[in-house]
């Protein structure tokens, strides 16, 4: 028996000097660090968010801007530490705010896990915003009266000023500004967002998402001593926040002005007409105009119907809300269609057409050729099923005949084998069309832009490879013939490649920068929307323009492809009833898109002056008839708000500079 009483005291006292050394290792090595520890798990950190910078025109005015508002927020923290978690509070607060107790309650619980939107993406301990009102809103004022005049009955709500977004020009050029929406819990702590708190309102479309990063600035932080029950016990100090800087763009508010009201009244005004062949009036459900600097690639105006008020993302829209935004069947407001939309070109794309078979060395350029009605070899017509004789090519242009450009392609095609093609075809049209950049991405400083498509042999080899399996299981003739050899370039292929039909689709913005290459001489320029970034300090960072490439085409022949779309708007051309008396001299071409099971698309794609060309001005209607009837009389009624008496340039001359009122 004491043998086993000595081993259990031996084992006690082992024990007791394990505990105590310990218990000496946490407080004299380890102390410190420990206590780093402890202090760091007693300190929260509340946001101050930083102001988000200004977004101006050219000319120094505001697009963009904060006004002041009125924001009732709720800490949950607070409400956690009364007797019923704060339900009281929010069923009194529910009767001010007239919002249901039940969502403001979901609004100020935790995101994470499970939990859903409507929740708080932020730190618990930070107060968060349930209602919004105008600093000039009577009755949202005597909402917030109410809560401060009774402060008793609600602890742990506040009200204090905010900046939030405003625009002073309304809806004017929204689809360029954007908008700004919480960021994703998948995109929290990424490092795109790194340091952004979750709580954080960041760009989410237009100028607002490109450049975030500068508008946004840097957020403050107070970081605040809590006890073991979460309650406040002091501050350990502050670190202020750095506003955004200013944005300025190359967009000019009043440019902008004009192309979005010659964009509304085109579409009002195709919406009486009938559409070709008598199938009922035009449906015109959407449309875009591009204007930009012929040497610069600045933007100057872009518009896009339809659009939408942005003073909807104010507080965040409801799902309802949003819905409607993208809903098709409402025109989907949210998608700017100059650089998101993507249109069979049609005749616009001739000049490629053209340049290509002069440059191939195949057919000269001042050389004639036959316009009959129909092309013989692929049964294909010209628009009008007119033969209009032998022609030069400048005429084939001005009159848009479509078979001499059937016969270029056709003949093209046989060269490179027709269906057994050679190892490595020229294809001299497609790649003219890739050296002037379609089929790629601009680079424009907006987000979400699309590539649009070059409908060639790789394009056909990647769509078979796609569809092939589905194809080969059914049982048509077209599927039983499409699964043969459906990757084949054909020879309607071409001829449809050579007019800008078929799968071939580009942007406005990317006809733009085509023929911005050929007005300026041929340089292929990467748009842009920014001007340049002012910082708080004033140090300005200029946004320079940027040439991507010189086209492969002889200056001489850019010239003949000048003088030949300056007769397009003259006695003659396609676009001469739109440009009659026109006070300024303009060069383009129309296009009329065919679409299976839709009207056609309207084009005009240009440049102005003639003879010195500051602008290039692309319009498109989507489903809005023929180019010289919709789309040539819109960009008409542009130039001549813009270039002719009494237009925005006063004799052409667009702002230079930067405006002083940015500049510190």
């Amino acid at each position: 028996m004491s043998s086993r009483l000595f081993v259990l005291k031996v084992l006690v006292a082992a024990l007791l000097m394990t505990l105590l050394g310990r218990l000496w290792v946490l407080q004299i090595p380890d102390g410190a660090q420990y206590e780093r520890a402890a202090t760091e798990n007693r300190t929260r950190s509340v946001v101050e968010p930083a102001t988000r910078g200004e977004i101006v025109d050219v000319r120094g005015t505001p697009l963009v801007r904060n006004r002041t508002a009125l924001v009732v927020s709720v800490s949950r923290s607070q409400l956690l530490g009364q007797a019923d978690g704060g339900k009281a509070v929010l069923n009194r607060l529910s009767e001010v705010v007239g919002v249901p107790a039940a969502e403001l309650a979901r609004q100020i619980r935790p995101c994470g896990g499970a939990v859903t939107q409507p929740c708080w993406r932020g730190s618990p301990y930070q107060p968060v915003p349930v209602a919004q009102y105008s600093a000039t809103d009577a009755a949202g004022l005597r909402r917030v009266l109410r809560i401060e005049e009774r402060r008793e009955d609600f602890p742990g709500v506040t009200s204090q000023y905010a900046a939030v977004r405003d625009y002073p020009a309304g809806t004017l050029a929204a689809h360029v500004l954007g908008y700004l929406g919480p960021i994703s819990t998948d995109e929290t702590g990424t490092e795109q967002y790194a340091g952004v708190q979750p709580s954080a309102l960041v760009g989410r479309a237009g100028v607002e998402a490109t450049y975030d990063e500068a508008l946004r600035g840097r957020d403050g932080v107070e970081r605040l001593l809590v006890d073991r029950v979460g309650s406040v016990t002091g501050s350990r100090g502050t670190t202020p926040p750095v506003a955004g800087s200013t944005l300025v763009l190359s967009l000019d508010a009043k440019a902008q002005q004009v192309a979005e009201r010659a964009l509304a009244t085109a579409i009002a005004k195709a919406r009486t007409t009938l559409a070709r062949g008598g199938s009922g009036l035009l449906k015109a459900d959407s449309g875009s105009i591009v204007v930009m600097e012929a040497r610069t690639g600045r933007l100057v105006a872009a518009a896009s119907y339809p659009s939408y008020d942005p003073t909807v993302f104010v507080g965040g829209a409801s799902p309802a809300q949003y819905a409607r935004l993208v809903d098709e069947d409402r025109g989907a407001p949210l998608v700017f269609r100059a650089v998101q939309g993507a249109y069979a070109p049609a005749s616009t794309f001739k000049v490629i057409s053209a340049a290509a078979a002069v440059g191939s060395g195949d057919y000269p350029q001042g050389g004639r050729y036959d316009c009959p009605a129909i092309y013989g070899p692929t049964g294909q017509k010209n628009f009008d099923s007119a033969a209009l004789g032998t022609i030069d090519l400048r005429t084939a242009l001005v009159k848009s005949c479509d078979t001499i450009f059937y016969r270029f392609a056709y003949e093209q095609w046989l060269r490179d084998g027709g269906n057994r093609p050679i190892d490595k075809p020229r294809d001299p049209t497609v790649t003219l069309a890739k050296a002037f950049g379609l089929g790629e991405r601009t680079g424009v400083d907006l987000p979400s832009e699309r590539r649009g498509t070059i409908a060639d042999r790789g394009y056909l080899q990647r769509l078979y490879d796609q569809t092939k399996t589905a194809r080969c299981k059914g049982s048509s003739a077209f599927d039983r013939e499409y699964c043969a050899d459906g990757n084949r370039f054909r020879g309607g292929d071409a001829t449809n490649f050579a007019i800008g039909q078929g799968d071939t689709l580009v942007t406005p913005l990317q006809l733009a920068t085509v023929y911005a290459a050929v007005a300026n001489g041929g340089a292929l320029l990467e748009p842009h929307v920014g001007r340049a970034v002012v910082a708080p300090d004033g140090v300005v960072s200029e946004i320079a323009p940027h040439v991507r490439a010189r086209v492969p085409v002889d200056p001489d022949l850019l010239g003949f492809l000048r003088d030949a779309l300056a007769g397009v708007t003259k006695p003659g051309g396609t676009a001469a009833g739109a440009f009659a008396g026109s006070p300024v001299d303009v060069a383009g071409k129309t296009g009329t898109g065919e679409v299976n099971g839709k009207q056609d698309t309207s084009w005009f794609a240009s440049f102005a002056p003639v003879a010195d060309p500051t602008l290039v001005v692309v319009g498109m209607v989507s489903q809005g008839g023929t180019g010289g009837t919709v789309a040539a009389p819109m960009v008409r009624e542009v130039y001549d708000g813009l270039l002719g008496p009494g237009g925005v340039f006063p004799g052409g001359k667009l702002p230079a500079g930067l405006p002083g009122s940015v500049l510190r």
